[in-house]
């Protein structure tokens, strides 16, 4: 492995494949954790105190911060950042430029498509108590959405491309718009 900076104990499983130019693990005395097969493009940025499943891919330039959780089978596209104290699921798909905010919960099987964004403080004021957005599982998040701090989305639900959801979304229910609104109900 070359031009791969390692701080820390880095557990890497079996069959992992690395670019150049990637930084696992951020501080001498943490700890990062990285299941079988993995695939970890050039610039990825993996800070210590992470641990990822089996089965991980990202994109280039990617960002991970500490207290984070990944499942199995995960894709981190191109550009994405996880701001750290994040738990997400199996089978996540994250797109390119998806920004998922500390304290966020995502279950298996949600798709965030491109530059959509999780957020986490209310007020935007220095000390706020921060809240993440809870994405349950089998929900799809469009292109360019935003999900404001401490929203539920429910499970299997749909939440149109440039949407502000500022409410909770029910399961099984399609949002768009902004401020988001119940577009159609699965029956």
């Amino acid at each position: 492995m070359h031009d791969i900076l390692k701080k820390g104990e880095v557990v890497l499983g079996d069959n992992a494949s690395f670019e150049r130019n990637i930084t696992l693990g951020n501080r001498c005395d943490g700890r990062l954790v990285i299941g079988k097969n993995a695939t970890i493009r050039s610039g990825a940025v993996i800070y210590s105190g992470v641990s990822i499943g089996d089965d991980f891919k990202t994109g280039h330039n990617i960002l991970i911060r500490e207290n984070t959780c990944l499942g199995n089978g995960v894709l981190v596209g191109t550009n994405v950042v996880i701001d750290g104290n994040a738990n997400i699921g199996n089978s996540v798909s994250l797109q390119t430029g998806a920004y998922v905010t500390a304290f966020t919960v995502i279950e298996d099987g949600v798709f965030m498509g491109p530059c959509s964004v999780t957020t986490n403080d209310k007020y935007m004021s220095a000390g706020a108590t921060l809240k993440g957005a809870h994405i349950k599982k089998g929900a799809r998040i469009g292109a360019n959405a935003v999900i404001l701090p401490g929203v539920v989305i429910g499970e299997n639900a749909v939440v149109g491309s440039g949407a502000v959801v500022t409410k909770d979304v029910p399961a099984g229910t399609t949002v768009a718009g902004n401020p988001a609104r119940i577009i159609s109900r699965k029956v």
